[in-house]
């Protein structure tokens, strides 16, 4: 499994890279335009060169609206800033025709720009609260989209949580569709170390966290902190020892 932090900004970025061995994926994101909010460019630019080279950086394109064209060239845009990784945000695709057609412009702009980006579609477990698509329809959308992942995050931050909106057997579903389609599975939405083993059960691919890896549990007030980082790793690494022991101690 994965370790994806999604700082704030620079600062919290190069809070990242002194904690750059316990993370895979750093994400640029801004907290306070969404759950996704997309941050400017230039600010993917100076975090791409304050995390060491060979960690990839990740980038949300934001809570995005359903117009295909407008998203296209966003996504561009944090391509051509520096990141690998483009995450968008299903936020106002009430269908999956929808959905679909938002993410095949995303692919076709990305990928013709640099063809090994990995391209996300990100959906929300809360998606009844916002009326966009529903979260078990993600990894067909992504894969119809011709995207390399599937994830699930979400959308109100009020508080609850991923399980809370999509219990542990269903975000197992969605892994399994996920990996049918031949797609990584990405998990995220107020994830804390205590859902680490279920996590690894389920067989998550990646898993995006903030505010477990925030002073005081706050994704909003609190600062990343790379002992937090490395903490939270230590912890999944733990779980994948006993989930790859459980077979032969039976």
């Amino acid at each position: 499994m994965l370790l994806l932090i999604s700082p704030d900004g620079v600062e919290e970025a190069l809070a990242c890279a002194t904690a750059a061995e316990h993370l895979d994926i750093v994400d640029v994101k801004k907290p306070d335009e969404g759950s996704l909010g997309a941050n400017f460019p230039w600010v993917i630019r100076e975090i791409r060169a304050a995390v060491p080279a060979d960690k990839p950086v990740s980038a949300t394109v934001g809570d995005v609206p359903y117009k295909p064209g407008t998203v296209a060239q966003a996504a561009l845009g944090a391509a051509v800033s520096g990141a690998t990784y483009i995450k968008v945000g299903l936020y106002g695709c009430a269908t999956p025709d929808q959905a679909i057609d938002v993410m095949r412009g995303v692919v076709r702009a990305v990928k013709d720009f640099r063809a090994d980006a990995f391209v996300v579609a990100s959906g929300y477990a809360d998606a009844h609260r916002i009326g966009c698509v529903n979260p078990l329809a993600l990894p067909d959308i992504a894969r119809r989209a011709g995207a390399d992942a599937a994830m699930l995050d979400t959308a109100i931050k009020d508080g609850s949580r991923l399980f809370d909106h999509v219990p542990p057997e269903g975000c197992a579903e969605f892994v399994r569709l996920a990996h049918e389609a031949g797609l990584l599975a990405a998990l995220a939405g107020s994830v804390k170390a205590a859902d680490l083993a279920t996590l690894t059960r389920i067989g998550t691919d990646i898993v995006g966290v903030r505010g477990a890896v925030c002073e005081g549990g706050d994704r909003d007030a609190g600062r990343i902190q790379p002992r937090l980082v490395a903490a939270f790793r230590a912890e999944m690494d733990r779980h994948a020892r006993a989930f790859a022991a459980a077979p032969a101690a039976s």
